[in-house]
């Protein structure tokens, strides 16, 4: 008996049938990628396709990963075993453990989800047990090369103009050890901010990374004199007991969890209480079931989730969708206010925009899937690469 392999020859489907091998199989999985963005294309053997992305930056990498350490799993596979296929792969692949394959899981995972919708004719939100509806978004801003006054001004401009009544500004300097972006910069942005958006806006900040457990207590004080209500990442992620000391020594919020794929240190996350919300990113994580999994067991322990999401891409649009069936919902949805001067890959990838802010909401759209077309004259310009089932 011949051994199928993928229409890249390169390794073998190394699947076998499981018992939620229900619904029609997987018949190929086709990748469109650039360095810093990848969507993912599944299509059933009855012709349905379903639209997904692997995580942005290095996407070309992760695409790659896909092809090789992905869909050998899956193709062949009936399409209800999508559960059953994300909790494999990392043991199948135990030899290679890290953020990278599950980037490259997100694609397949957030393109079957889409698929589930179109048969369905149903949001993704209604599929996860939400509904579709609106968001509080909050203005997120990305950048730290611009002066406190420069930043004022512009997140007062996106409340004029979008109605925007929460804003998220960067501290410190990324993994910064200790030093600033330039000298004096945190000291100067917390009440600069807090004076120019009034009493009445709810402000956020993110150090990634940037203190060690002193310097980021002495922050969050300071964070706490000005009414500040969500402190992100304030020591080295990797270091939970630092940022556990910080909780203890705060009443802010403290908040963190976007770099981390690995449900053990989810758990060990929790169960030290290191932060007062945890944020998953629903790409990093390895897609929407993963990311589901996470927010429960941030409910169970009394925790709201409120997702990372950074970028334009799909990633705010699968948060949204989320967002809007999770019972422990965090306040808001994280909207990146940084356009394509800043991120020129995000410009024009898809046929209708789907990120309206009207009165400081998102909305979720009831239309099937992710509701939203990937423009046919981006993916002409990108890599393309295709996995198919010959069993």
């Amino acid at each position: 008996m011949s051994i199928p392999y993928s229409a890249s020859g390169a390794v073998p489907l190394r699947h076998k049938l499981g018992q939620d091998d229900t619904g029609p199989r997987i018949s190929s999985i086709e990748t469109f990628a650039t360095p810093l963005v990848g969507f993912v294309r599944v299509t059933t053997e009855d012709g349905v396709q379903g639209w997904g992305q692997v995580s942005t930056y290095n996407s070309d990498i992760s695409c790659e990963i896909l092809h090789r350490q992905v869909a050998p799993w899956a193709l062949g596979r009936g399409v209800d075993a999508l559960e059953e296929i994300i909790a494999d792969i990392p043991l199948r692949e135990h030899k290679y453990p890290g953020t990278f394959l599950r980037r490259a899981m997100a694609g397949l995972d957030t393109a079957v989800w889409d698929w589930r919708g179109q048969v369905a004719g149903q949001p993704v939100a209604v599929l996860l047990g939400g509904s579709a509806g609106p968001l509080r978004a909050y203005a997120s801003s990305m950048r730290r090369d611009i002066s406190p006054q420069d930043e004022a001004a512009r997140l007062q401009a996106l409340r004029d103009a979008h109605g925007f009544d929460a804003f998220k500004v960067r501290i410190g300097a990324e993994c910064g050890r200790d030093v600033d972006e330039w000298p004096g910069r945190t000291e100067e942005i917390i009440p600069t901010i807090r004076q120019a958006m009034g009493d009445e806006a709810a402000l956020l900040v993110d150090a990634n990374s940037a203190f060690g457990v002193q310097r980021a207590i002495d922050v969050g004080h300071m964070l706490q004199d000005h009414g500040f209500e969500h402190y992100e990442e304030p020591c080295p992620y990797w270091e939970l007991e630092q940022t556990a000391a910080v909780s203890a020594a705060l009443d802010i919020a403290v908040t963190g969890g976007e770099q981390d794929w690995d449900m053990q240190v989810w758990k060990r996350m929790i169960a030290l209480r290191a932060v007062d919300v945890i944020q998953p990113d629903i790409l990093y994580l390895g897609g929407i079931g993963r990311t589901m999994q996470v927010a429960q067991m941030g409910a169970a322990a009394g925790l709201p989730c409120t997702p990372h999401c950074a970028n334009l891409s799909l990633v705010t649009l699968f948060t949204m969708h989320v967002l809007r069936a999770l019972p422990n919902a965090g306040k808001y949805l994280e909207f990146s206010i940084e356009g394509d001067d800043y991120y020129p890959w995000q410009r024009q990838l898809f046929v209708t925009d789907p990120y309206k802010i009207t009165d400081g909401q998102a909305h979720v759209s009831d239309a099937p899937g992710w509701g939203v077309q990937v423009a046919p004259e981006w993916l002409a310009k990108s890599a393309y690469r295709c996995s198919a089932f010959e069993g």
